[in-house]
């Protein structure tokens, strides 16, 4: 009897286990995770280059790219990178900021780092030309607005 007894529970057990699985797996199906409600995917799953990384990767005969390393230059996480092909778009069509050397990197903090000619600085508020805070204040709003928004 006591044997019975035990079975019972046991297949008890597994028929609750196996319907709490049934129904885990029914909603787990009726979740979208890579569609927002208005059809956009999510910004966490967003992984188009902006498009001046892309016009720079094309040049270089890249193919499209998350982002574009050009030989030279310190290696950077790909936002850095990327930042970096906005401001070069805007500096190409600029003879002042033409005349800057501008590399981005990535620093120990794992932030931005902005290297100007032989200086680096570890944010935009220490790049003593206006101009050229400008600009890079620029490209990072532009980056920035390339979750949600068109440029």
């Amino acid at each position: 009897m006591a044997n019975s007894t035990i079975i019972t529970i046991i297949i008890a057990l597994a028929v609750i286990m196996l319907v709490i699985w049934g129904l885990t797996v029914l909603s787990a199906r009726r979740v979208n995770l890579t569609r927002r409600a208005d059809g956009q995917k999510p910004n966490w799953i967003r992984t188009d280059p902006p498009p001046e990384t892309v016009a720079a990767t094309q040049t270089d005969g890249e193919g499209v790219t998350l982002y574009d390393h050009d030989p030279g230059e310190l290696v950077a996480a790909p936002f850095a990178e990327q930042i970096e092909d906005i401001l070069r778009a805007q500096m190409s069509s600029d003879p002042y900021l033409q005349s800057y050397e501008i590399d981005f990197g990535t620093g120990p903090d794992g932030g931005l780092e902005i290297i100007v000619g032989d200086k680096r600085y570890t944010s935009i508020e220490q790049i003593p030309d206006g101009r050229l805070r400008a600009a890079i204040s620029q490209a990072v709003a532009t980056y920035n607005q390339g979750g949600d928004s068109k440029r």
